[in-house]
């Protein structure tokens, strides 16, 4: 069997971890099994590295920057390779750019458009481990890149989906995906499986374990994926494909994102082209919006509410600000304190009530809601950020999720 293995900062944060990951690195390959090891920087480490551009530069050069955060994968992978080589198993480390992990030129948002697998199935037929910087590749121009916070995960899929692999397991600090943040929600319960349409909410909607563009990765080419953590031996969760026992769950879980922000544009004239003109600005700035509200036209204007990521909050509300005062707008506002809670299940397509539980829990709770936003497997609400762990809590007893 081919595995790919991928172990984040936590796990690998000092000398004394990375020779824990280099011992089940090794158990594995001596199962039987070819292995790829793929692997973000020691913990705390790419903080750092941001700080210091932070530093020197309040907006740095996209392509620097990338130059800068992609060193700290370097360390570890070496750190890794010689830890496995020292407990005499053959191992070889490669960079993105060495592998050939091509992405596109969105500096620090860059996604992999190919993986050129022969030099690594080469290194595997040597019965070598590969261990791979994560969260980097190279442009066409040959630029490195790097792929987002989480993107070591999706440097795994993309390796797994690429060589056709049995497996990809992603260690991290918690032993697989729960029905909420544990922190938070000390009854949450660990699933043994979840769908990947599922999983692709709960990432999006704030659950931490896997970045969304992983899970997309491993939805599109069926690449079966766990979710394990690097200090116990537990089975951990298993992402795949919907099967009729997932459907009898109405809902799986309750994510929560306090990395939300809300701009209002007041006043704005209500005719065709307004919201083209205002959000093909904002997406070409590469900033994601999320929920979006239109009020209902009042004598020719109307309102547009919408929420962005809070670390973009300020480039977005800089462009809200240009465009609105070409289109007429007389006030923009802007909201930090705000988060987004979410219920989630693919059982929500066969049973009824949701929706209104869940507004008639918030209500009892006192907690006023801002925005709503559906789809068949999730209803999300925005909230006050000081109402966030109440109404996880709320919710996660409402759906009998504490059981």
């Amino acid at each position: 069997m081919l595995i790919i293995q991928k172990y984040g900062g936590t796990s690998v944060g000092d000398t004394d971890r990375i020779r824990n990951v280099a011992k089940r690195v090794i158990a594995s390959k001596k199962e039987g099994h070819d292995i790829i090891v793929v692997v973000s920087a020691m913990a705390g480490e790419t903080n750092r590295l941001v700080d210091l551009a932070s530093k020197i530069s309040e907006e740095p050069d996209g392509r620097e920057y990338d130059m800068l955060v992609s060193t700290g994968e370097q360390v570890t992978i070496a750190l890794l390779a010689l830890a496995i080589r020292n407990m005499g198993v053959p191992a070889r480390s490669f960079l993105g750019h060495q592998l050939r992990i091509i992405t596109d030129n969105a500096f620090s948002k860059a996604r992999i458009k190919s993986i050129d697998a022969d030099l690594i199935r080469r290194e595997l037929a040597k019965g070598h481990i590969a261990v791979v910087a994560g969260f980097q590749g190279i442009d066409e121009e040959g630029n490195i890149t790097t792929l987002g916070r989480g993107g070591s995960d999706t440097t795994a899929v993309a390796l797994a989906a690429a060589l056709n692999a049995d497996a990809c397991e992603i260690y991290t600090d918690v032993d697989g995906v729960y029905t909420a943040d544990p922190r938070i929600v000390p009854s949450a319960q660990r699933l043994s499986k979840i769908s990947y349409e599922e999983m692709l909410e709960m990432s999006s909607l704030g659950a931490k374990v896997l970045q969304i563009r992983s899970v997309e990765i491993a939805a599109k080419y069926n690449v079966p994926l766990w979710v394990k953590s690097s200090f116990n031996n537990e089975e951990g969760t298993l992402v795949t494909k919907e099967d009729s026992s997932m459907e009898e769950v109405v809902v799986s879980g309750v994510a929560h994102d306090k990395n939300e922000a809300k701009i209002a544009v007041r006043h704005l004239a209500d005719r065709p082209g307004i919201a083209s003109k205002l959000f093909t600005t904002i997406s070409g700035a590469n900033i994601n919006v999320d929920m979006i509200i239109q009020n209902v036209s009042e004598d020719g204007f109307t309102d547009i509410t919408f929420t962005v990521p809070r670390s973009d909050l300020k480039k977005a509300l800089s462009l809200t600000t240009q465009i609105a005062k070409e289109l007429g707008s007389e006030k923009i506002e802007a909201d930090e304190k705000i988060a987004k809670v979410s219920v989630i299940g693919v059982g929500m397509r066969s049973h009824a009530g949701v929706a209104s539980q869940t507004f008639a829990t918030l209500a009892k709770e006192g907690i006023n809601i801002q925005m709503i936003a559906t789809s068949e497997i999730k209803i999300s609400v925005v909230i006050h950020e000081k109402d966030t762990e109440k109404a996880v809590r709320a919710l996660h007893k409402a759906f009998g999720l504490d059981k």
